[in-house]
């Protein structure tokens, strides 16, 4: 892998990381064209992830503060906060499960391009769900509940499978529960924080594998990956605001649609 190939491919996942369109799909048949690519395990895919992470901690640092800090404050807002931390605990648990359970299945998939295109079709069939039936609520909740928490853990464990969008499916999961867009995006981007760092530590062992060529490229990828992701979190509360979620529907159909041709062409 150049230390070109590593910033595209940083880009890419910072861009569809936030934006609803599956980081994982887009790398797996970015990777498919390069030829060349090789990684140990899933490293470059996870350090990109955890790129992506660190731009949410950024981006929410005020979010995150509170949380902590109302472990052991004592006034009104910190029994809320604490309340989030209960819920985003809640929803890892499910999400941990299914992840180390299906762990090996998960990791076989992402060398199957033509069932990542058919997933992104899923993908786009549930924003464009999600969306239209939103629009039918005069009122939308702002105050999550346990439920919501582990459907929305449920759902982002099923969204390892690559072409499934985990930032889509767990906002699209909690619009369909009656929740109002911001509050939907901010829990799902809080909740991909354990979830990506335990991803990491599973991963760690395989970094000893990289060659001393190709950390600077690794590096490089990653903070390609935090730069773009910054922007693009910016851009999907503004998306949120304005419910124009479809537009992302029709991509991900496009895309799935195209790769699908592409690939069954061969």
């Amino acid at each position: 892998m150049s230390f070109l190939d590593a910033i595209l491919l940083g880009i890419l996942q910072g861009a569809t990381e936030f934006l609803p369109v599956s980081s994982s799909g887009h790398l797996v048949l970015a990777q498919h064209l390069l030829g060349d690519f090789e990684q140990p395990g899933v490293l470059f895919d996870v350090l990109l992830h955890l790129g992506t992470m660190v731009a949410v901690v950024l981006y929410f640092r005020r979010d995150l503060a509170g949380l902590i800090s109302s472990l052991w404050r004592r006034d009104e807002a910190a029994k809320q906060q604490r309340f989030m931390v209960g819920l985003l605990l809640a929803g890892s648990v499910p999400t941990a499960i299914i992840g180390l359970t299906f762990k090996d299945i998960f990791i076989g998939m992402f060398e199957r391009p033509a069932l990542v295109c058919a997933m992104l079709l899923v993908t786009g069939s549930l924003l464009w769900l999600a969306e239209r039936l939103s629009r039918r609520e005069t009122v939308s909740r702002k105050q999550l509940s346990l439920t919501d928490a582990l459907v929305t853990g449920t759902v982002q464990g099923l969204a390892i499978i690559p072409g499934i969008s985990r930032s889509g499916s767990t906002i699209a999961a909690l619009l369909l529960r009656g929740v109002d867009g911001e509050t939907a995006a901010r829990f799902s981007f809080l909740l991909a924080l354990p979830a990506v760092c335990g991803a990491a530590l599973l991963s760690v062992r395989d970094i000893n594998q990289i060659a001393p060529e190709a950390t600077l490229p690794y590096l490089a990828g990653t903070i390609a990956a935090l730069l773009t992701g910054l922007l693009c979190i910016h851009l999907l509360m503004g998306v949120i605001r304005r419910r124009r979620l479809h537009w992302f529907a029709y991509y991900c159909w496009f895309v799935g649609g195209l790769g699908l041709v592409f690939l069954l062409s061969q």
